[in-house]
């Protein structure tokens, strides 16, 4: 890696981290905010999160191609900038229309913003440095969050909305200061493609970029795969795994606060251990691994239900099944996004994030519904034995994704590496305006 590209990533990975700061600020208090403080009621609070996912859903299918034609950094920009406008029409707007309106607009800017940040961290690295930017971009992302989360409870006050107000006033201006970041990133070209460099408007393959992306019978499996472990893990989060804990193993709310946090302390805790202990190893092995992670989660979830009138042992149950997804999420961090850009062909990188992008949202679509369902139902042990079977379903599907991998696809650091993925070749200029 060039200095060059190595200060560029680090600009996009400190405006990355400053967004989930502002973020913080904002994510725990939305449905409160919605249903209590702007007095709207939990149904419209329901949708504005539902809102969040729709957005992302009718954005991504155009954001990877208009990545590929128009490159990540205008993308990632005016992602920003959407972001922004939504973030602060939610603290302005007091009407179930408007704040239905500013949600979409933050989900849609939130979404453009996601695939985006993962190509321009794709140019900023080789193969060799990929994980370990990817591990620092998901360590960074979690500690700003929690940091955020935290200075947020302390500055909220639910008799005041003005209170709320400021606290979107600072998430606007972090999505800001993301978008100045990417904005001011330059770097001089010195790579170039390993094959012959696509013409502008050409298609993925000579037929068109959709169907050669569900051509790629690797990258196929490896969006099941994706769907399988989003539904498995953050889909649960606040639906299924919160109600099974409260309502089975009769944790009380301010537990699962506890809980979240010892989710972000292991991730923060371990990321780099862990990136350490995996960055050698063969990726669909360690995606393997995280399946029999998570199925321990689940076995120690559901544990926490079998013991009645124990609130010890349940608490200590449901905040270890959270620190063992953190841990899950750590590995999954320099091994995932990693994986679909070694996958991708270099004209259509912008493609294959978004569609993944788009998989992760369709499983956090799926993933609270199901879950919801399945609570409202009183079906907690299927719940469970359900999840039980999705985490080992992860291990089977890694060891299958595992057999249509290269060794360098598998294992960028065993194989003998060439020149990592840069941008689009200029037709006249040695420096682009972008990470390359």
């Amino acid at each position: 890696m060039t200095t060059a590209m190595g200060a560029a990533l680090r600009r996009i990975q400190l405006g990355n981290a400053l967004s989930a700061f502002g973020n913080g600020f904002t994510v725990p208090f939305l449905f409160v905010y919605v249903a209590r403080v702007r007095g709207l009621g939990a149904n419209t609070a329901g949708v504005v999160l539902a809102t969040f996912a729709v957005a992302a859903l009718v954005v991504l299918p155009f954001i990877g191609r208009l990545i590929d034609r128009r490159g990540p950094q205008s993308v990632a920009v005016a992602g920003a900038v959407a972001a922004a406008v939504g973030s602060m029409g939610l603290g302005l707007a007091a009407s179930e229309p408007l704040v239905i309106a500013a949600a979409g607009v933050l989900g849609a800017g939130m979404a453009a913003i996601q695939p985006a940040l993962a190509t321009l961290i794709v140019w900023c690295s080789t193969p060799i440095t990929r994980s370990r930017a990817f591990a620092t971009q998901f360590f960074l992302g979690n500690l700003g969050l929690g940091v955020g989360g935290l200075l947020g409870g302390l500055l909220v006050d639910t008799s005041a909305a003005s209170s709320f107000v400021r606290l979107f006033a600072i998430d606007a201006a972090m999505f800001l200061v993301l978008g100045a970041a990417v904005a001011t990133v330059r770097l001089r070209r010195s790579l170039v493609f390993d094959g012959p460099v696509p013409a502008a408007g050409e298609q993925l393959g000579g037929t068109g970029g959709r169907p050669s992306l569900l051509a790629d019978r690797a990258m196929v499996q490896l969006c099941v795969l994706g769907f399988v472990m989003f539904f498995a893990c953050y889909g649960q989060f606040e639906s299924g795994l919160t109600a099974f804990a409260v309502d089975v193993a009769r944790i009380s709310p301010s537990m699962l606060g506890i809980a979240l946090a010892a989710n972000t302390a292991a991730i923060v805790l371990a990321q780099f251990v862990v990136l350490k202990l995996v960055e050698r190893r063969r990726r669909s092995r360690v995606i393997a691994l995280v399946g029999l992670v998570w199925t321990v989660a689940w076995c120690a979830a559901g544990a926490a239900g079998l013991v009645p009138g124990s609130e010890a042992i349940g608490i200590t149950a449901i905040i270890s099944a959270y620190a063992l997804f953190g841990l899950g999420e750590a590995m999954l961090s320099p091994t995932v996004a990693p994986l679909v850009a070694d996958l991708a062909p270099p004209s259509a990188l912008g493609r294959y994030n978004s569609a993944f992008s788009l998989v992760k949202q369709l499983a956090l679509a799926v993933g609270p519904a199901v879950g919801g369902l399945m609570a409202g139902a009183g079906l907690y042990g299927t719940y469970i034995a359900a999840l039980i079977g999705c985490s080992l379903g992860i291990t089977a599907l890694a060891l299958r994704l595992g057999r249509r991998l290269t060794a360098q696809q598998d294992n960028p650091l065993r194989a003998v590496t060439g020149a990592p993925v840069p941008a689009p070749r200029a037709a006249a200029s040695d420096e682009v305006i972008t990470a390359a």
